[in-house]
């Protein structure tokens, strides 16, 4: 199923509209992304222009020979690629701009500019593209819906490396100019603006180096203050919540409904009428664009397997409404409906199911996010805890749609044949039983009979029935007339059989060969993680009262949230790891690479205070942007340690070498940062259809980096003051020779 939604690119109007949104955020996040960085660079947007494209076209030809296709995903990844391979080629003509300033030839600026962040930018690009590794060691549906995404983003930023290398400096050369060493007056508006921002910079960049100054010079109480407060943000965890995946605004519903059981379809259809005329008066006509009602279980055995509803006999209905032009959420007429159609129609089982294809594909085509299964040939006994678990469950915040899908009141006659009556009228039991067939369902598949045709060769099947309209009682049931060759006059049924009314079971459900009783809810107001920890402490508590060789087992997006948030969260902690190690074996140190991932508690921090404020929930997406903020914290991080290791080479005074390095990489930090937090702005709001999906993950980008880049350029330095002026002083003691006696 989620191959085939992937494959898909027109599926109908909510989907096409969907994609379109998601079509939209690459040119937006670009546009956005250029405008924000263009006034950092004075030469830089010409270049910016050529290696931005050709890297999203690299992507996708890479992505097609791997057999992806373009869908949600994918163009999500490549609207996070957009801010990031900015990076590359603004850093290189901040680079070479800087060397032309400084009086250097054009053609040897832009050698020294390019060769004096090679190494130092293919390691940021390495530990961007490292931060994704784990996502292909996933399992499940996480796997199938982050690998693609993950693929996109590797592709593009190594392309973007690639053309940043090569195609950037070339193109520099014919169109950068050489430095006139004066600037005379100009009446060119646009001139004379660039000139009035470089004077603004740069007194916003010596107020940053005196600031940064004074931080180095009480980095002792800087360093711990600033951890302290990363740390305060961890108690914001608690109230944040946890959901699989976000969900989506897909204008339209589905509701179940399901009548007493045994319910003829036809008084089923009549009961759809009636919700039908409910919902239109409990949603205003202008906003329903169709209901779309389907009722009984499908004909066909392959309709019966890719049934997503519940649904078990003629009892149940499914109404699909599909809104237009709605001034309110969808969930609001949700929430307004679930109540009154259950105080409108009693005896009658509402439950609304996913409607969009996102939510159906995360449920593994169950019709809720949690199923409690209870398995075991006890059937009996298991339905007594069943019944106990529905109790305790419906104790529980923001628990709805709660209900037990087997259902064992399905009502029956039992035929008890009298034989001492039988066998004097000379009927035995294959009489009596081929008799009801025949009258109640029809002679075709015990003694079929075909008509032929002549007029056109045609053959017809011939059945013999009891018309279903003369039997109406249980009268007109016992005068059922039965039949046999060694009848000794006619009789009817009441005359050799009871008939006893008693139940059954309505379906038969099984798991692994074992039969099973489910238990299903979904979760309205309340995140998914929270009301989760409480089913999981009612059912451990109800384990024990389970009949001997039953098992209860949680199962639907509640396990699978949980099991892909341990692998998201193992996957960040071994991107953090991968990072440090690449760091290493490029700076051949320890301390180094330490210092420079000091940014990534503040980035975590950002994380989880943006999603805070912006009322998000945690959520896969949101991991992802965590991730994804480990490997461009990292990047900025570089650049700077980088820059300050020469400093510290040519003077070795390690304070003087942070605020060099901070003062000279405060432009292309900066500017990383910013284009990345520009180009996440239009996924971050969530617009268009399915926008909801991947808002988290531009929210959580956005709030890593803000944090993450202050402490780029304040805490990071701060740090490599303090501990390599530490080392300074040690090693003079440690290196001494001993004094002579």
């Amino acid at each position: 199923m989620i191959d085939a939604y992937f494959l898909r690119f027109v599926i109908g109007g909510h989907e096409t509209s969907k994609r379109r949104g998601q079509f939209a955020e690459l040119p937006v996040a670009r546009i956005t992304t250029e405008c924000g960085t263009a006034p950092l660079t004075r030469y830089g947007l010409r270049s910016e222009r050529f290696s931005i494209p050709l890297s999203i076209l690299t992507s996708v030809i890479m992505l097609g020979f791997l057999d992806q296709t373009i869908n949600i995903m994918t163009l999500g990844g490549l609207a996070l690629a957009v801010g990031i391979l900015v990076d590359d080629a603004t850093v290189t003509i901040e680079n070479i701009d800087r060397h032309i300033e400084e009086g250097h030839d054009l053609r040897d600026a832009i050698l020294l500019g390019a060769g004096q962040i090679a190494v130092p930018t293919l390691v940021s690009t390495l530990c961007i593209c490292v931060v994704f590794l784990p996502m292909f060691f996933l399992s499940g549906v996480a796997r199938y819906l982050f690998a693609p995404l993950a693929e996109a983003v590797v592709f593009a930023m190594l392309a973007s490396y690639l053309f940043s290398r090569t195609l950037t400096p070339t193109l520099a050369m014919y169109l950068l100019k050489p430095s006139s060493g004066s600037r005379g007056p100009t009446r060119n508006p646009f001139v004379r603006l660039q000139r009035m921002f470089e004077r603004g910079f740069e007194n916003i960049r010596e107020f940053y180096r005196n600031f940064l100054s004074a931080l180095v010079s009480w980095r002792a109480v800087f360093v711990p203050v600033f951890l302290g407060l990363c740390l305060c943000a961890i108690p914001l965890t608690v109230w944040l919540g946890q959901d699989f995946f976000p969900s989506a605004e897909s204008g339209q519903f589905l509701l179940h409904l399901r009548a007493k059981t045994g319910t003829r379809i036809e008084e089923t259809a009549r009961l759809c009428d009636l919700v039908e005329a409910s919902i239109r008066r409990s949603i205003p006509e202008p906003e329903v664009d169709s209901i779309l009602d389907n009722i009984g279980v499908p004909y066909s055995t392959i309709n019966t397997v890719y049934n997503r509803s519940g649904t078990i006999g003629p009892a149940d209905a499914d109404i699909l409404v599909s809104l237009k032009n709605r001034r309110r959420a969808t969930a609001d007429y949700v929430g307004e409906l679930r109540p009154r159609l259950a105080a409108e129609f009693p005896g009658v089982t509402f439950y609304f199911l996913p409607a969009d294809i996102v939510s159906q594909i995360l449920n593994f085509g169950m019709p809720a996010p949690v199923n409690i299964q209870l398995d075991g040939a006890n059937l009996e006994g298991n339905r007594q805890v069943a019944n106990n678990l529905l109790n305790d469950l419906q104790q529980v915040p923001g628990i709805v749609d709660l209900r037990i899908q087997q259902r064992f009141d399905y009502p029956k006659y039992d035929v008890i044949v009298d034989r001492t009556r039988a066998i004097q009228g000379g009927f035995t039991q294959r009489d009596i039983a081929s008799s009801l067939l025949v009258s109640l369902s029809g002679s075709f598949q015990t003694s079929p009979s075909f008509f032929l045709n002549p007029q056109n060769g045609v053959n017809y099947n011939l059945v013999t029935q009891a018309p279903q309209y003369t039997i109406q009682s249980l009268q007109s049931l016992q005068n059922l007339p039965i039949s046999s060759p060694n009848m000794t006059r006619p009789e009817i049924l009441t005359d050799v059989a009871d008939l006893r009314r008693s139940s059954e079971m309505a379906v038969v459900s099984h798991y692994n060969i074992r039969r099973v009783i489910d238990i299903y809810a979904s979760v309205e107001n309340r995140d998914l993680g929270s009301a989760g920890k409480e089913i999981t402490q009612i059912v451990d508590r109800r384990q024990s009262e389970l009949p001997r060789g039953s098992a209860m087992t949680i199962r639907g997006q509640l396990s699978t949230m949980q099991k892909s948030y341990a692998g998201l969260i193992a996957g960040l902690a071994f991107a953090i790891v991968l990072v440090y190690l690449l760091i290493v074996v490029n700076f051949q140190s320890w301390l180094d690479p330490f210092i420079i991932i000091t940014a990534l508690p503040a980035a975590l921090a950002g994380i989880i205070v943006f999603l805070f404020i912006t009322h998000t929930r945690l959520s896969v997406p949101a991991l992802m942007g965590a991730i994804m903020c480990v490997g461009v914290a990292t990047a900025n991080s570089i650049l700077v340690i980088s820059f300050a290791k020469e400093r510290l080479a040519a003077h070795g005074d390690p304070l003087v070498a942070a605020v060099e390095a901070g003062g000279a990489r405060f432009r292309p930090v900066v500017m990383t940062a910013l284009a990345m937090i520009i180009g996440m702005i239009p996924m971050s709001l969530g617009a268009g259809e399915g926008g909801e999906q991947n808002a988290p993950l531009g929210r959580a980008v956005i709030g890593g980096l803000l944090c993450a880049t202050l402490a780029t350029l304040t805490f990071v330095p701060a740090v490599f003051g303090l501990l390599h002026h530490r080392r300074r002083r040690t090693e003079p003691a440690e290196t001494a020779p001993p004094a002579e006696e």
